[in-house]
């Protein structure tokens, strides 16, 4: 994909967004679509991510219309206990436009904040340096529509930046559809973490050697497997594993 640019900002961006797209062309699994999307992210200071499929006026929980992410765990269950899926003036924008935008987050919370108390989930986010948020709407081929938010300290992005970061949010979006981890019938979310333990699980690593690996404890790993293995209905890990390379979520 060539990406049109004035004279003096192609180049960087030009050759970025050219192997961009061949990268992403070949993300297999999720768990490729989560290395790729974090290595992008913190290229641009941009340290946490998410993508969603588009929730409904009824939706209840944001975790519900996750695709991948890796926002911290405590955020995104605070996120839903406050029902805030509901209240985002990010998320009700996102029905109605196509076009990329920001918002600060403090500000974002001040307009959702009308009814309840919603500053323990403020200082969640900024304790984990979720100060900013650049959402990108998106859909697939066959317009199912969705957003990547990519959210972290920087407050503005480049014209340049922004447009690399549209196409590459538009192709992410696109390819979980190809792989099928969009609309999949019976969809499971992974954690990043989770999605980790479960394919260092895959290559023969006990729990002791994936804390190790991944600098946790012994017990931590195991939560985590034990919730991978309960997510996908599984008996026990290595049939966790089984199910999981057969949707897609691991290689």
């Amino acid at each position: 994909m060539r990406i049109d640019m004035t004279a003096d900002e192609t180049g960087r961006g030009e050759r970025n967004g050219h192997d961009a797209s061949a990268e992403i062309a070949g993300l297999e699994t999720q768990f490729d679509v989560v290395r790729f999307l974090r290595r992008t992210g913190e290229t641009f200071f941009l340290k946490h991510f998410i993508v969603i499929s588009l929730p409904g006026f009824e939706a209840e929980k944001l975790s519900a219309h996750s695709i991948v992410s890796n926002w911290p765990a405590e955020v995104i269950a605070k996120y839903d206990a406050l029902h805030m899926v509901r209240r985002s003036p990010g998320i009700r924008k996102l029905r109605v436009t196509t076009v990329p935008f920001s918002f600060d987050m403090a500000k974002w919370i001040g307009e959702a904040s009308q009814d309840m108390d919603l500053s323990d989930l403020a200082k969640l986010m900024q304790h984990h340096g979720m100060l900013v948020g650049h959402i990108f709407p998106v859909h697939d081929a066959l317009g199912n529509r969705g957003a990547v938010v990519w959210c972290g300290e920087k407050r503005t992005l480049s014209f340049e930046d922004r447009l690399l970061l549209q196409m590459i949010s538009i192709q992410v979006f696109n390819r979980l559809a190809e792989i099928g981890a969009v609309w999949k019938t019976g969809q499971v979310v992974l954690t990043e973490r989770e999605i980790e333990c479960l394919s260092w699980t895959a290559a023969g690593k006990t729990s002791i050697e994936i804390a190790e690996i991944l600098g946790l404890s012994e017990h931590t790993v195991n939560h985590y497997l034990n919730q991978v293995t309960r997510k996908l209905e599984a008996v026990n890990r290595t049939q966790a594993v089984v199910k999981a390379i057969r949707r897609g979520l691991i290689s």
